[in-house]
């Protein structure tokens, strides 16, 4: 295969579980928030695992080709679902867990795709004619939900993390924290531009999400017989 034949069978393998990790993150934002008494996400029918609801020019479709162009595999974001806090029954409480809910959604989904991937490895006959697409597609859903579940859970305004952190905070201390939320670009930029430069700080960050990955992956492969 030439390189643009490599790219494009990585973006084919990569699309399905990509979109279905952040659509499903979205999706469990905005479940999350009805149960906490706000019904804007699902009034605007962002309450759905319909892509086209939660699609983002930029963060699905521009920056997941960009990265599939330019490493191994697609990574990017949906568009995010209107909250209104003023609606919860309990906000403290209600902006935690809706919050956590995409992060916690990430982590479902990905434990279920190591779950199928041991699976398909262990009880289905190689000979099946998807069986390496569908182990690299799953094996490829295992690691991106746990790595947008953990990028998310970083508490840096504004990502899921910090507003779980800022749902303990009050006065002073809750203004100091979420100014801090103007710098998050700068810091952004200069973590993708060391990337280039062959420093891999986000890869440290992220390096817990990958191990824990590996390690179900292989339990869950011991549990069936497909190791060892």
């Amino acid at each position: 295969m030439n390189d643009l034949n490599v790219i494009l069978f990585n973006i084919a393998e990569s699309l399905p579980g990509f979109l279905l990790a952040i659509v499903t993150h979205e999706a469990a934002h905005a479940w999350m928030a009805n149960r906490f008494g706000d019904p804007t996400a699902k009034n605007l029918g962002r309450l759905t695992l319909n892509p086209a609801a939660h699609y983002d020019p930029w963060g699905t479709i521009f920056f997941p080709l960009l990265a599939a162009f330019t490493s191994f595999a697609m990574i990017g974001w949906a568009k995010p679902v209107p909250i209104e806090i003023r609606n919860f029954k309990n906000i403290r409480s209600g902006i935690f867990w809706v919050s956590f809910a995409g992060p916690l959604s990430n982590l479902i989904l990905g434990t279920l795709s190591a779950l199928l991937l041991a699976v398909i490895a262990t009880k289905v006959s190689s000979d099946w004619g998807f069986y390496t697409i569908s182990i690299r597609m799953l094996r490829y859903s295992v690691f991106i939900n746990f790595i947008l579940a953990f990028f998310n859970l970083i508490p840096l305004p504004p990502l899921d993390g910090s507003k779980m952190v800022s749902s303990f905070l009050k006065g002073r201390v809750l203004y100091k924290y979420e100014s801090f939320a103007q710098y998050t670009p700068v810091i952004f930029i200069v973590v993708m531009a060391l990337s280039f430069m062959g420093i891999h700080t986000l890869g440290y960050v992220l390096l817990p999400a990958q191990k824990i990955a590996n390690y179900l992956m292989f339990s869950f492969l011991g549990l069936f017989g497909g190791i060892g």
